[in-house]
């Protein structure tokens, strides 16, 4: 009879974390069929509904991240974290997992440190070039840390780590589409130069607003563009492009479902520099601009940007010098062959492929022992 292992997975609040979540459950679904796999999110977060919509169960906890610019509201989030401990160590009960796995973000905090403490072995994933504050606290009791970036002994364990890289989103390494259908499919010309914008499934407000202030130079540009806003700036962007008048070069979106076309279509890419979507454009040998987040804990996306930059694998700019900065920079860029080459070559080094299915054959391997071990 087919092994069959029963695994909880843990994490989420935004795409870069819950993209990789389902891509590792997908992994371990190719290897044991059989394998029963619920998902432990934040409530109200985005992963309550991009889950269910990628085929799984989940169960939301009353989690909220700790607030570090205004201390005194962590007094209701302490309150969230310790009603979340009690729901997380009833879903462990009621569950019986063999192996939980945490993917970074709060929400994986209450839940891999209950199964820790009932004995059950637990797995964490961490994205970045710069170790979350969850992840460090997990990672204490973690039988194995798959880890994005070389040097990370200085967060955790040495003898617990593997180097995995991060997985992406299915679909991506698969596609077949040429560049001019791609073009095509957002209606804009195949002969021109084309930049895709992203700021994250939530959009960057920097970025939009770079984008907004700079009309006219992209109307000027000779070059085209596909702009993804996010769901919170659709409104904002469209009012905007409205009243600028007819802008063909321009394909406005709130969201892009099929990133692979996306990606097929764009030269260049101008993007936040999360961990998830770094890894995408190493394994997709995309040229990019990164402009980190600065409202993220520990800078950890300049960090993650700075490891690209020093192999002269990305150009970088501040979030705060991307209104004078961002836009020209791009438009110089992708002119330059040369340059656009240089760039794709020395990313395209540093990609990790097959991580979902590297991390699915470490988590299960540590639910085989723990079967094994409980006779179960």
């Amino acid at each position: 009879m087919e092994e069959s292992f029963r695994v909880i997975i843990s994490g989420g609040g935004t795409g870069g974390h819950i993209f990789p979540a389902v891509s590792i459950a997908n992994a371990i679904k190719e290897q044991y069929p059989d394998a029963e796999i619920l998902f432990v999110g934040a409530e109200g977060r985005m992963e309550m509904q991009r889950v269910p919509a990628a085929g799984y169960n989940i169960i939301g906890l009353p989690v909220a991240g700790f607030d570090r610019k205004h201390l005194f509201r962590n007094i209701g989030v302490l309150a969230k974290l310790l009603r979340s401990q009690i729901k997380a160590r009833k879903i462990v009960k009621s569950f019986k997992p063999d192996v939980a796995v945490g993917v970074g973000g709060y929400a994986s905090g209450p839940t891999l440190k209950v199964a820790g403490m009932m004995g059950i072995p637990t797995l964490i994933q961490e994205q970045n070039s710069y170790a979350g504050v969850t992840n460090k606290l997990l990672a204490k009791q973690a039988a194995k840390i798959c880890v994005a970036y070389e040097g990370m002994e200085r967060f955790f364990d040495k003898d617990k780590i593997i180097l995995t890289g991060n997985p992406v989103r299915q679909g991506l390494l698969n596609h077949t589409i040429s560049r001019e259908e791609a073009i095509r499919s957002f209606h804009l010309d195949p002969d021109k130069k084309t930049i895709l914008i992203v700021g994250g499934s939530l959009g960057a407000r920097t970025i939009n607003n770079c984008v907004m202030q700079g009309l006219e130079k992209i109307k000027d540009s000779g070059v085209q563009f596909i702009w993804q806003t996010g769901k919170i700036y659709i409104d904002e962007a469209r009012a905007t492009v409205a009243q600028a008048g007819e802008l063909p070069m321009l394909y406005t979106t709130d969201f892009i479902s099929d990133m692979a076309t996306a990606y097929s279509a764009a030269d260049l890419v101008i993007s936040r520099a999360g961990a998830g979507s770094i890894s995408e454009f190493c394994l997709l040998a995309k040229p990019v601009i990164l402009v980190p987040s600065p409202n993220v804990a520990e800078d950890h996306q300049t960090k993650n940007a700075l490891a690209l930059v020093n192999k002269d694998a990305a150009l970088y700019v501040k979030d705060a010098e991307a209104g004078e900065k961002l836009l020209d920079t791009a438009i110089v860029t992708v002119r330059q062959p040369g340059k656009l080459k240089n760039l794709s070559t020395n990313i395209a080094k540093l990609a990790l492929k097959d991580s979902a299915t590297v991390i699915a054959t470490e988590v299960c391997k540590l639910a085989a022992q723990y079967k094994k071990e409980h006779g179960r």
